[in-house]
């Protein structure tokens, strides 16, 4: 039996904007998406913490959420993920406390360092850009805290939130989040659909210093794989062409909107390369380079899920994408 069919897939939703698109719209593909992956069986919906970026529409990210799993049935939905210091931690657990009431046994809340924005945003959200995230770790702590069951003297409580043991995981690119969770036994996600090029050492790490916990008897990896499945390979990269677009206008400091793909870009040799570098960990093809590309990742990796992101300007394509990789999953 192959490695693939044996282990959850999942899906992060950057809640894309297209150019001539609007958040509305964007809110409603979605949770179309979201309600079609509930139906093929995938394991996770998860939705990003961005600001002030024109192509992203998920900022209000616990709202997103809510909306979601109240539009499924069946599958968990939460936070690829909450950018902790912008946040205060009794007010995301408050959050994600009424989400766990709401929705029992299918909230997550994965969590990361970065702002999400830059310095003037994070201004705005009343955050000194100087403070940086030296206190992540007394930050989380305070949050499990809250989301934990009430200590005999504790004066401030999450309601609600205090008990409901919603479950955390730790976001990463780097070292930093890697041997956090294996400190703590918490289960550990790699953003590998824009920076793969640290993956294999962070995993290894995170392997290697893992240390059991009430929450984890042994460590668990999920990956994020940016992936475009079509009906065969030339289609596949040719629907690629978009997520190479946005990539590409991000490097240039221009608008991330989605854009239709294109037969060619015009794009100079360290632009491309540059692109490169941020998509590494792409799978692109049809059926067969999909199974066969995801079997070779999962052979030298040994992920326990994958997460994966698909970026298209059509969301007829988006659609078609995740269900061809659902069919080759289930064999």
């Amino acid at each position: 039996m192959s490695r693939l069919s044996q282990i959850p897939l999942s899906v992060l939703d950057l809640a894309p904007i297209t150019r001539d698109g609007t958040a509305a719209e964007t809110f409603e593909r979605t949770v179309d998406l979201a309600q079609l992956a509930d139906t093929l069986g995938y394991n996770r919906y998860w939705l990003a913490e961005h600001h002030n970026i024109d192509g992203i529409a998920s900022a209000a990210t616990s709202l997103l959420i809510g909306h979601v799993a109240g539009k499924t049935q069946r599958i968990r939905v939460g936070s690829g993920g909450i950018m902790l210091p912008n946040h205060p931690p009794l007010v995301v657990a408050e959050q994600f406390g009424t989400l766990e009431t709401l929705y029992p046994g299918r909230i997550d809340l994965g969590l990361g360092r970065a702002p999400g924005s830059d310095g003037v945003t994070m201004q705005a959200m009343r955050r000194n850009p100087r403070a940086g995230v030296s206190d992540f770790p007394d930050r989380l702590a305070e949050l499990r805290g809250y989301l934990g069951d009430a200590l005999p003297d504790q004066r401030v409580k999450a309601i609600p939130g205090q008990g409901t043991h919603v479950p955390i995981w730790l976001l990463g690119s780097s070292d930093f989040s890697a041997r956090l969770a294996a400190q703590l036994g918490l289960p550990f996600a790699f953003a590998g659909q824009f920076a793969p090029g640290y993956m294999l050492e962070a995993v290894h790490l995170y392997r290697q210093t893992f240390q059991p916990s009430e929450v984890l008897d042994a460590p668990y990896v999920m990956l994020g794989i940016p992936l475009v499945a079509a009906d065969n390979d030339a289609h596949a990269h040719y629907l690629a062409t978009t997520q190479q677009q946005k990539f590409l206008n991000l490097i240039r400091g221009k608008s991330t909107r989605t854009l239709p793909p294109v037969e060619s870009l015009d794009w100079s040799p360290q632009e491309r390369a540059m692109v490169s570098q941020n998509l590494g960990a792409a799978i692109v093809g049809g059926p067969e380079t999909i199974r066969d590309e995801l079997e070779n990742l999962l052979a030298h990796t040994q992920a326990d899920e994958l997460m994966i992101n698909g970026d298209f300007y059509d969301h007829e394509d988006r659609r078609r994408s995740y269900e061809i990789l659902a069919e080759v999953w289930k064999g």
